[in-house]
Parts: C-alpha cells; structure tokens; sequence
C-alpha cells in the first residue's frame, strides 16, 4: 500500500513540475488528430483509467500535445489496479510517448520490449531484366523479364534470449498481370546467448565467406554459431535443388520430356551439412567454409535430353562437395576490395566460381542522396554458383558465365532506392556473348 501511495504521489509531483523539465523537447509537437494514440487513451478513459484533462473531457477536436499526452499516460502509470488489457495499451502508449516521459522523470526504458513483442520490416519492390545471349549464326536471343515484389520480413520477441524470425514473399508479373504465387519463404526460431547463437527452422544459409556469390536462399534444418570477433557456424538439414539455378536451368528440357521419371524427379531436395569459419582484424575480413549436398537428383545430370550442353557432376555421383574462401579489405569509409573462390570437388565441368569487386560509398535506405557504385568481375560455374545473391544471376538472367559487371545505386528519397546493373560476357558452355541490363526500386517500410 505504501509503494503504491509513494509511487501515485511521485508520479504527480514529476507531472506538476513538467513545464521546466520538458523544455528539453518540444511542447508544441501536436499528436495529429487520427493518431493511434487518441483511440487508446479514449479507452483508457471509457475503463475509468484516466480523465483527460482533469474534467474528464479532450477539449473536442482539439489537438493535444505530445506534453499533454505524456502528463496522461504518466498518471495512467501511477495506477496498479488495471485490467491486464489497460496495461497493455499503457505499456504502448509509454513506448511511444517515452521521451516526454522521461523529460518527465518517468522510467520506460523495459516498456518497448514489453509493449511490442511483434515488430514488422519489409519492402515493396519492382525489378527488371533485359537478357541477350548470341546464337550459332550470331544472332541475339533476347528476353526481357520484370517481377513484383512484396515482402513482410516479422520478427516477435519471445524472451530475453529468443526471437521468432519469419520472412512472406509475394510475386506477380506485371506484364502479364498475373497473381504467380505467395508463400512463407523462411520461418525460424533464433536463441542468442552470450558468444552462442541457435537457429532452427528454415533458415538463410550461412555464406558470409562468399558474401552470397553460391548461396542466397534457404534451407530446412539448425545452425550453431560460436564465438565474436572468429565465429565458428555449423548447419545441417535439406535443400530443394528447385531453389538452384543450375537445376532450373538443366532439368527444364528434361523433366517436360519425361515428367513421370520418379527416379529423377520424385525428391527435389538434397541432404545438407556445411560448417564455416569467419573473422575480422582491423580492416581485413574473410573466411573459409565446406559444404556436402546428397541427393539421387546429382547422378542425372548427364542426362541424354541435356548432355549435349551440360557434362555437369561426374557420373554416378550423388554428391556435390563444394569449399569456398574469401577475404576483404576495407580502405577507408568509402573504398572496400573484396574477392572470393570456390570449388566443387564432385564436378567435372562448370565446377569453380571467383569474383572480385571493387565497391565505392554506398547507398543508405535511411539517407536520402546516398549512392554507392561498384565493378566486378564474375566466374559463375553453373554447378557451384547454384543459388547466386547477385541479382544479375538470378534464373530469369544469365548463369553459368563469365564476364565484367558494374552498378550503382541511389536513394532520391527517404526509404526509397533505385539500382541499375550491366553485365558483358560469355557463356561458360559455348564461349558466346552474354549480357544483361538490370533495373530495380524499392520501397522500405
């Protein structure tokens, strides 16, 4: 009883005294009248909880300050005989009224994670491929590709040390307005401890060795993380081969052929282990990491429907084992080198990748005005390089070449950015040209 009294006549006092103490931030900061807030703290008076301004109205459509709001949401903490539903919303409003309530002398350094255990990340985005691959007489076969994109990227807090991560994905072609598909890309729960982190789930892969030139995708499985500057990370579980670029583009001829072969074609996902080992001193960075799919899919890549343009993994192989190393140098602020190689042991062709790139600045979603630009150069060994983050080798542009790339990117406004990409080179299969001109926004919310 007394912790209560001593509490309520605290919290008046610090309320009495506001006007010196909020000098430090803005009083004539309206909260806009179609705030969330307004709908909470009409609940909260409705449950007997606070009475406006003393005379248990809001003045009409008057505006009430961020001040004002604060004064009520700090008497409505006084108070301890509330409905757990109460709480709640006082536990939202403090979060986001927290720096009034603390030029108030209110404490709410514990309520954000109290009061929003679900946060929400995402973006919309427009991308744009222009492809042209030479022919046997010279010509050019040309495509051009353009994807929609929405993502939802939640993230809900379950304790101190575990989070639960999830990522929704959403495509349609606009040229064709199309609804293509939806789905739950990637689901998993994180446990952080102290140089120790656990995922389980469907989860990214672990490529930072590489910095995504094999893999941007996901997989069904764990993975252990130890250490903080040298980090130690295992991971096991199945990949679908689906999610490879060499496999969509070698299988497609042969599986409309034969769709009913369920030898090859009855499990599309692979057996999965990797571990890799990563670290940072001063302004070098790099690593190193092996990787082992098993699937009976491997042994069919010398399929007759596709060896002509793909000897792919030696014969009777069920196995890809792949190690990769990189390294980088950051200059200064802007300037930062970076470089990579890796090698399928299991491939007799298209069985390497390296990439060098050199990066300029970069463009920063939150900075308006920021850029960034970089050149590359890229050897993409369609059976090593199966799920590539580089967007110019995504299955709908070019795989399984090598050649130069440059880009840039912009931010003209606030959480918005546009990228341009070009890639010139050859095809690893025939030595003829390949190119490809890349566009894309995105909004961030």
């Amino acid at each position: 009883m007394k912790k209560t009294l001593v509490s309520a006549l605290t919290t008046a006092l610090v309320v009495g005294a506001a006007s010196t103490t909020f000098a430090a931030a803005n009083p004539f900061s309206d909260v806009p009248a179609d705030h969330w807030a307004y709908d909470a703290v009409s609940q909260l008076a409705a449950d007997g909880v606070i009475e406006g301004y003393g005379d248990t109205t809001f003045r009409g459509n008057q505006n009430i300050t961020r001040y004002e709001m604060a004064q009520m949401i700090a008497k409505a903490m006084a108070k301890t005989d509330v409905s757990a539903a109460d709480k709640a919303l006082i536990d939202k409003l403090a979060a986001e009224f927290s720096d009034e309530l603390n030029n108030l002398g209110v404490r709410v350094s514990n309520l954000e994670r109290n009061a929003d255990n679900v946060k929400w990340n995402g973006q919309a985005r427009y991308r744009y491929w222009s492809q042209r691959y030479e022919q046997k007489d010279g010509s050019k076969d040309k495509k051009n590709t353009d994807q929609l994109n929405f993502r939802l990227e939640p993230s809900a807090e379950v304790n101190k040390n575990w989070h639960v991560n999830a990522r929704i994905d959403a495509w349609t072609n606009p040229s064709k307005d199309t609804d293509d598909t939806m789905k739950i890309a990637r689901v998993w729960a994180q446990g952080d401890y102290k140089n120790f982190q656990v995922k389980l789930g469907k989860l990214p892969f672990y490529s930072t060795e590489t910095a995504g030139m094999l893999f941007d995708n996901q997989f069904s499985g764990a993975q252990v993380t130890f250490g903080n500057q040298l980090k130690l990370t295992a991971e096991a579980g199945r990949w679908d081969l689906d999610n490879a670029i060499t496999r969509s583009a070698i299988y497609k001829a042969a599986k409309a052929k034969d769709a009913n072969d369920k030898l090859l074609y009855g499990d599309d996902a692979a057996n999965y282990q990797g571990v890799a080992l990563n670290g940072a001193a001063g302004k070098f960075y790099g690593g190193a990491a092996y990787r082992h799919f098993e699937s009976n899919l491997l042994k069919h890549v010398n399929d007759s429907a596709i060896k002509d343009s793909y000897k792919g993994y030696k014969a009777n192989t069920d196995e890809a084992n792949i190690w990769s190393l990189g390294a980088g140098y950051k200059f200064d602020k802007n300037w930062n080198l970076y470089g990579a190689y890796a090698k399928n042991e299991k491939a007799d062709r298209f069985g390497t990748a390296h990439n060098i790139q050199l990066n300029y600045k970069g463009a920063q979603k939150a900075n308006k005005g920021s850029w960034g630009a970089y050149t590359a150069y890229r050897y993409m060994g369609g059976n090593v390089a199966l799920a590539p983050t580089y967007e110019t080798f995504l299955s709908a542009g070019v795989n399984n070449v090598k050649g130069w790339e440059v880009g840039t990117e912009y931010v003209p406004f606030t959480n918005v950015t546009a990228a341009a990409y070009y890639f010139n080179g050859k095809k690893l299969d025939n030595d003829r040209d390949a190119e490809l001109l890349f566009g894309r926004v995105n909004f961030w919310f």
